[in-house]
């Protein structure tokens, strides 16, 4: 039992830690600039993968897919946002490796097997997230915004679409993170409840407000239109139920626990009484 509750490494020194630290972040760091090179080559290919839900609904209405820009270096620096966009996803891996590398020796073995099977969802459900944005949402956002165009006659004026390059993007990875980050809620409600701050009675009790949170959050990130915020809060709302589900997996164990140090309290009791009735 003392072996399991020790740290797998050493205690070091603070000046230790700080070059295990430097060491780390000049890795993460090293590995974001190469990330960042190899999506600035493929700026071009990142972009139209991007744009590519708007293009599509734009050759349904018979029209030519195009975005513009009003300034001279918007183009440049769009691909430079597009660039750091995709480095962020490629080096986020590494990123995270180092970050456990740094931080596992002063964890105990049995904190080290309770965060593996976080470590593995935390990437799989921002992914999730991000492709229900992309595949789901944009499609049907995009019709529905482009379904306000009028075409202009002799006597009357026509409303077109001219979207800057810049705006799009800014909306769009606004909206990828944010549907990404949505979705690391059951990582983190299920943590919290491992670690003991929450309790699944507590998130059931406020499953109401959690709701109502659910749905303000999605008024806040995603564009002023029904369709997308009930795109982003019905999913919240999922998330949060299954999260009470995951939660219940990990909060049995401390139950059991306390109830096997209960079920061995009243033995005491039971050997004074018959001691006492020897005695008599």
């Amino acid at each position: 039992m003392a072996a399991s509750e020790e740290s797998t490494d050493k205690p070091m020194p603070l000046l230790d830690h700080l070059v295990e630290l430097r060491r780390r972040l000049i890795w993460s760091i090293a590995t974001f600039i190469i990330a960042f090179g190899i999506c600035y080559h493929f700026s071009g290919e990142i972009y139209r993968f991007l744009a590519a839900p708007l293009a599509e609904i734009m050759r349904q209405k018979n029209e030519q897919p195009h975005l513009i820009y009003t300034a001279l270096y918007e183009a440049f620096f769009t691909y430079l946002r597009v660039a750091v966009f995709g480095a962020i996803f490629l080096s986020f891996p590494m990123i995270a490796i180092q970050a456990w590398i740094f931080i596992a020796p002063g964890l105990y073995r049995d904190e080290k097997r309770a965060f593996a099977p976080f470590l593995v969802a935390t990437p799989v459900l921002f992914l999730l997230g991000a492709a229900l944005a992309y595949y789901l949402v944009f499609p049907m956002a995009w019709k529905f915004f482009l379904s306000f165009q009028q075409t202009g006659g002799a006597s009357d004026m026509g409303i077109q679409l001219q979207a800057r390059v810049s705006e799009y993007l800014d909306l769009v990875t606004k909206m990828i993170l944010a549907f990404g980050t949505c979705f690391e809620l059951p990582v983190v409600l299920t943590l919290l409840v491992r670690v003991g701050l929450v309790q699944t009675a507590q998130l059931r009790r406020v499953r109401r407000y959690a709701y109502v949170g659910a749905f303000a959050v999605s008024a806040v990130i995603a564009p002023p239109d029904a369709i997308t915020m009930l795109s982003l809060a019905i999913p919240l709302v999922i998330l949060y139920e299954i999260s009470i589900l995951a939660a219940r997996l990990v909060e049995p164990r401390r139950v059991d626990e306390d109830d096997d140090e209960n079920d061995d309290e009243p033995s005491h009791p039971h050997e004074t009484t018959t001691t006492t009735d020897g005695a008599s």
